[in-house]
């Protein structure tokens, strides 16, 4: 199974190094030296390598620098510009932090809300400043709900459900508004 853990960004210096925009909260566990990585270019690049080996890492001023065996120097590391890093992971691995999930363990779960009524289907992540939750209803709609302990306060994988305290208009609808149906 293959996780997302970075996007290469712009080159850092003349030696082949290059910004990592992280995309794991494990960076430490994906990027050690030796870690071979898939690489996917971008739509429309020339960019070539189909995985990219971790020769060393650091970080500068908050920022991930890598230098991959591949990218010998500026040139090489200017190519591989917007390159997706996914890391091969065994499909019952599992973060680090108890509290943290990969994807493919939470897609597929059941929701419910915390009286226990059944919501839907977790059915994909979107990534981003918040992370959310897709679920697709049981009326088929698909709800987008942030992936925050107010609103997320359980997570069980083993046992396959996912626990939303939903509100009006987070996964269930608004309740029909009477004066509409009776309407002038």
């Amino acid at each position: 199974m293959e996780v997302v853990v970075g996007r290469i960004g712009k080159p850092h210096g003349i030696r082949g190094e290059v910004t990592v925009d992280v995309r794991t909260d494990e960076p430490d566990r994906r990027y050690v030296a030796g870690a071979v990585l898939q690489a996917e270019a971008p739509r429309g690049s020339a960019f070539a390598a189909r995985t990219l080996t971790v020769e060393r890492t650091r970080w500068h001023q908050g920022v991930l620098l890598v230098a991959f065996s591949e990218l010998p120097d500026r040139n090489a590391a200017e190519s591989a510009r917007g390159v997706v890093l996914r890391a091969v992971v065994a499909a019952d691995e599992a973060p680090e932090d108890p509290e943290e999930f990969y994807d493919h363990q939470l897609v597929g779960l059941a929701a419910y809300d915390v009286d226990g009524t059944h919501l839907g289907e977790l059915v994909g992540l979107v990534h981003g400043a918040q992370d959310l939750l897709r679920i697709k209803t049981l009326d088929r709609r698909e709800a987008l709900v942030p992936f925050v302990s107010a609103l997320v306060p359980e997570v069980d994988v083993a046992g396959g459900r996912v626990v939303i305290a939903d509100r009006p208009g987070l996964v269930s609808p608004f309740p029909e508004d009477s004066d509409e149906e009776g309407g002038e």
